[in-house]
């Protein structure tokens, strides 16, 4: 007998010990089993009941719910998650994770849903993977939770915040706590906190959950809402305007690199070239047949095929541009007007003929993965892709300027600007100084369409967009000077950027137009004139 007393107090312990376990697993069923039972505009309800036990496996049953494969059974409304078998439904036991065998179809009722027991499922879901080990989880649940606050939720927030290590994911849970406190019953002076932290880090996303809580808040709190509004909207002034600088540097480095090589054929030859567009528009396509090649042969060197491009398109459309010049153009000069109606057939030839190539529908040109995503810089969303670009646009403009200022054929570029004749009699040759000249605003065309390939659609109309903006820009800064191509560039963009959201694009653009034809009857020789007895005669 006494040999029998131990054992059952060991019973007697381990029955004790577990008895919480097991009304608590008896609890969780309930809860699950209430699903069956309950109609849809309940069912909001009954899953925020299952989120606030926290458990791990209500992860499965609410991720079972959202996708239609959760099952009550019609003679003991018990609740499994199912999987299709044939004919059956294979039937999981939702608590233990244990299989309880097979059951035909017409003995289950599938548990209904909608969009709105879906959304209250993410939002669930959303607290339920707060704790979550991996970082990544835990960032998209409580950015799930900010896109859908639930002030029954706060408790979670709260939780997850004193546990939370990691910056970026603490700063969206102090959102998201924020947001919540506002639509809780939690003292004033809690939710003046949630008002000021909203409004220091809030930014453009807070403004509709502040403006949502001015109207149901009491009236000691609506100052200090009403100051928070005001100050987000003045910043984000602030921001746009920076935002819009940012939209025409980034449009201005187009123009950079779609007129820097018109600006030096138009200086140094007088030549009114309308094929320039369809130069851009032949590096473009270059670099479209450089990546075909690449995918389909080299794969792995996907993510140098615009360096491969870059000196391909120079060389591709220099060489069009030589053979243009030697042609056709050296027996025009002096003939602008002939010239002009010349260079626009053979645009029209050149288009036609890409046209007849490659289709007349656009061309796909991939991004290598440096120039793809975004980053923000305070209130400025930047695009590595536009970032590029300008980086890009200014080393070609330091590149052409080092080629002028240092190098012989500069010397010679420059001689024969400011004064033809006395170049000619010096010894200079004319004549080839012309080609090669054509030939290397050609080929910066070119490489101007490789990275106009990265943010515009590569098709045969490409240059034309570009075309009437280049010659703005040069006639704008001063025809033949670099200096006033940059300037003028960089400040036709930002001014079409800052007329557009109150003209629109076309508007904007017959103003930038009308504006340029105003400076130009007070300058006729653009921003920076060009110094010497030819151009000054």
């Amino acid at each position: 007998m006494y040999r029998i007393i131990p054992t059952v107090l060991a019973a007697l312990f381990l029955f004790v010990a577990m008895a919480p376990g097991l009304r608590a697993e008896e609890g969780l069923r309930d809860l699950v089993n209430a699903l069956g039972e309950a109609k849809l505009s309940e069912m909001d309800e009954h899953i925020a009941a299952l989120a606030k036990t926290g458990k791990s496996e209500v992860v499965a049953i609410l991720e079972a719910l959202g996708e239609g494969e959760l099952y009550a059974r019609k003679a003991d409304g018990q609740v499994f998650l199912t999987k299709e078998n044939g004919s059956n439904l294979a039937l999981t036991d939702p608590i233990s994770g244990d299989s309880a065998g097979e059951a035909p179809k017409a003995a289950l009722s599938k548990i209904r849903v909608n969009n709105s027991v879906r959304r209250a499922v993410r939002t669930a879901l959303g607290s339920l993977t707060l704790l979550s080990p991996d970082r990544n989880q835990r960032l998209r649940a409580a950015q799930s939770v900010l896109q859908s606050p639930d002030a029954d939720a706060l408790g979670a927030i709260e939780n997850a915040l004193a546990a939370e290590k990691d910056g970026a994911v603490r700063a969206v849970l102090e959102q998201a706590r924020a947001t919540m406190l506002l639509l809780s019953d939690r003292p004033v002076e809690e939710k003046k906190e949630a008002v000021r932290l909203l409004e220091e880090n809030g930014g453009r996303e807070a403004l509709p959950i502040l403006s949502a809580a001015l109207g149901s808040a009491d009236e000691s709190l609506k100052p200090d809402i009403e100051a928070a509004l005001a100050s987000i909207e003045q910043a984000q002034a602030f921001w746009n305007a920076g935002q819009n600088i940012w939209y025409g540097l980034s449009l201005g480095s187009v123009l950079l690199l779609a007129a820097i090589g018109l600006a030096i054929t138009f200086g140094v030859m007088g030549i009114i070239n309308m094929a320039h567009g369809e130069m851009v528009m032949l590096g473009a396509y270059t670099t479209f047949l450089v990546q075909d090649v690449v995918r389909t042969s080299f794969p792995h060197l996907f993510e140098w095929s615009l360096a491969i491009a870059l000196p391909l398109a120079f060389l591709v459309t220099g060489a069009v541009g030589l053979a243009l010049e030697r042609g056709v153009i050296r027996f025009l000069y002096g003939r602008p007007l002939e010239t002009l109606l010349a260079t626009w057939g053979i645009s029209l030839i050149l288009q036609q003929t890409v046209r007849t190539i490659f289709g007349p529908t656009n061309r796909e040109v991939g991004n290598p993965s440096w120039m793809s995503g975004a980053f923000e810089l305070g209130g400025l969303a930047i695009t590595w892709n536009r970032l590029w670009i300008i980086v890009f646009a200014l080393a070609v403009f330091a590149a052409l300027l080092f080629l002028l200022k240092k190098t012989p054929m500069g010397l010679q570029m420059r001689a024969v600007t400011q004064n033809r004749r006395m170049a000619s009699s010096m010894g200079i040759r004319t004549p080839w100084v012309d080609a090669l000249t054509f030939a290397l605003g050609s080929g910066i065309a070119g490489i101007a369409g490789v990275a106009l390939s990265q943010i515009d659609n590569v098709s045969p109309n490409l240059g034309q967009g570009y075309i009437i903006d280049s010659f703005m820009v040069v006639v704008f800064g001063g025809v033949g000077n670099l200096w006033g191509t940059l300037v003028g560039a960089f400040s036709l963009g930002i001014l079409n950027k800052f007329l557009e959201p109150y003209a629109g694009a076309v508007l904007g653009k017959i103003l930038v137009l009308v504006l340029i034809i105003l400076f130009i009857q007070k300058r006729p020789r653009g921003l920076f004139a060009l110094k010497g007895r030819a151009v000054e005669a």
